[in-house]
């Protein structure tokens, strides 16, 4: 019987959880700050157990980890540097959804020598975009052809029928993850040339996106997408970008906020602040005038602009107490958008993730490949994101306990013996791309 551990109980875990508690020969602990969280994924089963866990307890994090034959780690990505020299020291397999980082990097060379995989962005984006991103640029290849273009957008969003706001967006997972997108430059290669796109005006660098059946979005470009060139073998392409989806208006109203100051991280005292006073405040005005005309005046629009609609449905401009006396505008703003964008209960999420392909084969034929993957949460049970983050790393573990994934070292999914089996596993449980092709 093989043990995994799993670190973190978040929005994300329990499709995670719940795939691995149905292999026969697998064990399960769910460590977790918060064990009351740990205890509802695990529920009664009898080959599972939640424990109480801090982080920052070095010693029971080892002793933890020691005690596993694969470690899973679900928590913020700063951690896992100190979960991998862990698994490095005690030669124990390692599983991530995150980004590798330069610090998980460098621990390529410790972790081969360890014999052991540190298996990371294992779950949606990255993940299951990587791994159709190869299956189809390796056909291409294997046809003698070349990869001229490669344009990829994803993004979490209500289903068209919870879509019930006027920000057209519900929260999945971390507001601050959401939010804080708003402080990443991005790079990506276009017709040849590269392109950068600092962080105050990522927004306003955003392209309309099509999407067969559910309308037209806005794609904005997500962090880097020029390492991917050689991560994926495709030093030939001319166009390489990787691209956030949001249903449209997101993009110029999170500029607005962005310029509000709403992602200031600096803790202060706000006792005693109506959401009002409190805007009062971003925008240095202290006057009796009115808020709303104070508010456009400041970021320079018309007061009849679906922005302004936007931030007074937020409350943003209401009497109403701040929800915290001390904390950051960002804590105060992701505390009321997770109240006011949340997800009613019976409402299904929507995961969108579309890749545009345009190849390049001998005799001048060109073809353009759109692979598409659109799913949609569970009513009253697991969202789509959570499927689509945890079920790929919960297959990954399961093979790499079974011995059919052997690399050793830092790796992501883009090998075949990884992706393989992973999106054949996936399309059985109905998380499957489908696939259009066009002469050119």
């Amino acid at each position: 019987m093989k043990k995994v551990l799993i670190l973190g109980a978040g929005l994300v875990a329990r499709p995670l959880v719940r795939y691995l508690l149905d292999q026969p020969d697998l064990e399960v602990e769910v460590a977790s700050r918060t064990v009351s969280k740990a205890e509802k994924l695990i529920e009664t089963h009898p080959r599972g157990k939640a424990k109480e866990l801090n982080l920052k307890n070095e010693e029971g994090l080892k002793e933890e980890v020691s005690g596993a034959d694969l470690v899973i780690s679900m928590v913020p990505y700063s951690f896992h540097p100190k979960v991998a020299e862990f698994c490095i020291a005690h030669k124990k397999q390692m599983v991530t959804t995150s980004y590798v980082s330069e610090a998980m990097k460098k621990f390529d060379g410790e972790a081969r020598k360890a014999g052991i995989i540190i298996l990371n962005e294992l779950g949606l984006d990255p993940g299951i975009d990587h791994m159709e991103a190869m299956r189809v640029i390796n056909e291409i290849h294997d046809k003698g052809g070349e990869l001229l273009s490669f344009i990829s957008f994803c993004g979490g969003l209500p289903a068209p029928e919870a879509k019930t706001n006027p920000f057209g967006y519900k929260f999945s997972w971390s507001p601050m993850g959401v939010l804080l997108a708003g402080k990443n430059s991005a790079q990506y290669l276009k017709d040849g040339k590269e392109v950068f796109i600092p962080s105050e005006i990522l927004f306003d660098n955003y392209s309309l996106v099509p999407i067969e059946g559910l309308g037209v979005f806005e794609g904005y470009p997500n962090r880097n997408s020029l390492p991917y060139i050689d991560l994926y073998g495709i030093q030939e392409t001319k166009t390489m970008l990787r691209g956030t989806l949001r249903n449209i208006g997101w993009c110029e109203t999170i500029k607005k906020m962005v310029e509000l100051g709403i992602l200031d991280q600096e803790e202060k005292d706000w006792t005693g602040l109506t959401y009002a006073d409190f805007l009062r405040k971003l925008i240095g005005n202290q006057a009796k005038k009115d808020l709303k005309k104070a508010l456009c005046e400041y970021l320079k629009i018309d007061p009849g602009l679906a922005i302004v609609r936007r931030l007074e449905w937020l409350g943003l401009l209401s009497a109403e107490p701040l929800p915290v006396q001390k904390g950051s505008a960002l804590d105060i703003v992701a505390a009321r958008m997770i109240e006011k964008l949340a997800y009613a209960e019976g409402e299904r999420d929507m995961i969108i993730l579309q890749h545009e392909f345009i190849a390049s084969y001998p005799k001048g034929r060109k073809e353009k490949i759109i692979s598409t993957l659109i799913d949609f949460g569970i009513p009253d049970g697991d969202s789509s994101m959570a499927r689509t983050v945890g079920l790929p790393a919960a297959i990954g573990t399961k093979l790499i306990l079974e011995g059919k994934i052997r690399e050793k070292g830092v790796h992501i999914p883009v090998l075949p013996d990884i992706y393989k089996p992973i999106l054949q596993e996936l399309r059985n449980l109905n998380i499957a791309f489908k696939e259009k092709r066009e002469k050119l």
